[in-house]
């Protein structure tokens, strides 16, 4: 067969290849399966939320900045720079992102240049030989749609995990800087308490020698500054413990010097949050995570269901050869070849079947979880709102605590000065006063706690770099979930 002929055979093949592989196309192109509708109630009203008071709307971005403390917010900022966790998460996404640029390589044409040197069986002749082999799987059946789900399902886990990161690391670091804080406050308190007890005894000490009071009087108070003195390691081991933690998730080894330095307690002011939409609860990286779990579950089910039917391609080779033994002149030779490539179940269909059947019971499950992970996100809104007006209740009453104690400080302290009254009774007066300053400064680092808790709950944390991580090169915008 001449050159021209064969030219013309090969171009008659890959024409009817090519009608073929169309026809295919549009026949199963509706063999892939649908992603499951993830509809699931929401609340339309918070059964825990306040009723508006003209507070602003909720910031999630930088809800931190409603305390009002500079160093709050660069220890904020340094910690999304610098934690190690969200480091990990960050190259694990720019990982994930550089393979799902390429994620339909498997279903593109591939062409392989080879070379070999066969011999004769008979060993009187040698040939060397040099060609391509070209192979384009068509992806029927379902198997192409399968596999970009299965690619983009695997991106969002991995954006839904850098997601979580940065909104623990800022819950975490918010709530531990209030720890911080509120502990060196009582510190201070419990030292004003210590220094009073201490002025007592002197004074008890006094009145015993002169008779005026039993020795026991004194023993009691003796016992009284032992106990506040013993009291003082509490908030130290908190502050402590505290700020290494701070260190820990700013990566660091150490606390620095500067977080001791005193400081006002971070208070929320007029911007505590009063209002909370239930349209915030998708921010939750959990349900973003259980969506990306069904998009995965939903493509494992399309893999299984294409498994079941013929693998079918486009294969061709051109190879060149010549005899490298004989003693004849080097003359090249040629032989091409193109058509369809046909895989097809046999044996192992039965296998196949119930692999399908299982794919599409885990597929299930992975919607109820996604249901769940909606509910849990209910749930944990509703626990967060309702703790926090419990905190704020507790607030106000010990506020009320402190202005009624502070009061009756000031009128045994006229008492004093008048003569109706001994100066161990003025610095007990003080003692009650102080601890309750102390149980006030408890209560609102509980009610930012309960803050931070419901920010956590909600899923607040910076976002606007998620589209394009920072240090990425190619620029792979990251689709919406939901978005298939």
């Amino acid at each position: 067969m001449s050159r021209v002929s064969q030219r013309k055979r090969i171009q008659r093949i890959g024409a009817r290849t090519g009608l073929l592989a169309s026809v295919l196309t549009l026949v199963c192109g509706c063999a892939a399966v649908r992603v499951p509708k993830l509809a699931t109630p929401m609340p339309r009203h918070w059964r825990n939320q306040p009723a508006a008071s003209g507070a602003p709307a909720p910031d999630l971005n930088h809800w931190w900045k409603a305390f009002g403390d500079p160093r709050l917010d660069q220890l904020v900022a340094q910690s999304l720079k610098s934690n190690l966790d969200v480091a990990q998460a960050v190259e694990r996404l720019r990982a994930v992102r550089a393979l799902y640029a390429h994620a339909d390589a498997p279903f593109l044409p591939s062409l392989d240049f080879r070379t070999g040197h066969p011999v004769d069986p008979d060993a009187s002749a040698s040939y060397f030989t040099l060609g391509f082999d070209a192979q384009w799987e068509l992806g029927l059946f379902g198997r192409r749609k399968a596999a970009e789900r299965a690619a983009q399902g695997h991106l969002d886990t991995f954006v839904a995990d850098l997601r979580q990161s940065r909104v623990s690391l800022v819950a975490e670091v918010v709530r531990n800087w209030i720890d911080l804080r509120a502990a060196e406050h009582e510190l201070g308190l419990m030292k004003h308490i210590r220094d009073a007890r201490k002025a007592n005894l002197q004074r008890i000490s006094v009145r015993v020698k002169l008779g005026l009071d039993a020795p026991r009087a004194q023993a009691e108070a003796r016992a009284a500054l032992a106990d506040a003195e013993a009291a003082l390691s509490v908030p130290r081991a908190r502050a402590n413990a505290a700020a290494q933690r701070l260190a820990l998730l700013l990566g660091r080894s150490e606390p620095a010097s500067s977080w001791f330095a005193a400081g006002t307690l971070p208070a929320l002011g007029s911007r505590d949050i009063q209002s909370v939409p239930a349209d915030l609860l998708r921010t939750r990286p959990g349900i973003a995570r259980a969506e990306a779990d069904v998009l995965q579950a939903t493509a494992a089910l399309g893999m299984a269901r294409a498994k079941m039917y013929p693998d079918i391609g486009i294969g061709g080779s051109l190879v060149w050869s010549t005899s490298t033994i004989t003693h004849k002149r080097y003359e090249f030779n040629y032989i091409g070849s193109l058509g369809p490539v046909i895989s097809l179940p046999l044996f192992d269909w039965g296998m196949r079947q119930a692999q399908a059947h299982a794919r599409d019971h885990q597929l299930k499950a992975s919607v109820l979880a996604y249901r769940k992970a909606v509910l849990q996100g209910i749930a944990d809104v509703e626990t967060a709102l309702g703790n926090l007006n419990q905190q704020r209740a507790r607030e106000k009453a010990n506020e009320q605590a402190v202005k009624a104690l502070g009061q009756a400080a000031g009128q045994q302290a006229e008492r004093v000065h008048l003569g109706l009254a001994s100066d161990i009774e003025q610095a007990n007066s003080m003692i009650t006063r102080d601890k309750a300053r102390q149980a006030l400064v408890e209560a609102r680092a509980a009610r930012d706690i309960a803050y931070v808790a419901l920010y956590k709950a909600l899923g607040g944390a910076p976002i606007a770099d998620l589209g394009t991580t920072k240090g990425s090169n190619d620029g792979t915008a990251v689709a919406p979930v939901g978005s298939r």
